[in-house]
């Protein structure tokens, strides 16, 4: 009997410590997401140009681009906005800063381009927003911000070196600093949607 009390009370610390690594489902999805992000981004990089020249060739490229960046201001609003509804002014604000991250994508020179900052901004969202339920859960995490942008330029960074042994892709230093460039601009511009709606405090 001893013996079985003491098996069952392991199996159950066993499985409570399985679930505190994430504080609420929410996390473990958003966590979940982010890693299948990277899988993509990784398990893709030998076909990246290959698709791109497709694309054009068949005048598919800026509908592709279109929904990606739709895909993405819907990713960043519906967990910015948590039901809630923001002001006048900081709606204002953070349509700005999504005006802002659109002309920046539009304007990238090159499919590629295009398709690091929606690859990179959307793995900095996942990953911002994944601390930040993990913060509002009780968690202490210094500066979400910072470690979301942090994690998702460490794989921008592992994404270049990879392409050193892939003979159809070239390592780019340049590159290295556009996926940290849309790493920020990720999170900046879901900061703003969730300042936006962040409750006021009365008086």
């Amino acid at each position: 009997m001893a013996h079985g009390a003491v098996r069952s009370h392991s199996a159950a610390m066993d499985a409570s410590s399985a679930t505190a690594r994430f504080t609420t489902d929410r996390e473990r999805n958003l966590w979940l997401l982010a890693g299948a992000v990277v899988v993509a981004i990784y398990s893709t990089l030998g076909l990246a140009r290959t698709l791109a020249a497709e694309l054009t060739n068949r005048e598919m490229l800026d509908g592709i681009s279109a929904l990606a960046l739709l895909t993405l201001f819907a990713v960043v609003l519906l967990a910015g906005l948590k039901g809630r509804v923001p002001s006048a002014f900081h709606a204002a604000i953070a349509l700005g800063m999504l005006a802002v991250y659109a002309l920046v994508f539009l304007r990238a020179a090159s499919p590629i381009e295009r398709s690091h900052m929606f690859e990179y901004s959307l793995l900095a969202i996942l990953i911002y927003e994944a601390l930040l339920e993990r913060s509002s859960a009780g968690r202490n995490i210094v500066r979400p911000g910072l470690v979301a942008i942090g994690a998702a330029s460490l794989a921008g960074v592992l994404d270049e070196l990879i392409q050193l042994i892939i003979p159809s892709r070239v390592f780019d230093p340049i590159d290295i600093g556009f996926n940290v460039f849309a790493a920020f601009m990720g999170v900046a511009v879901s900061g703003a949607v969730a300042l936006a709606v962040r409750p006021r405090r009365a008086g």
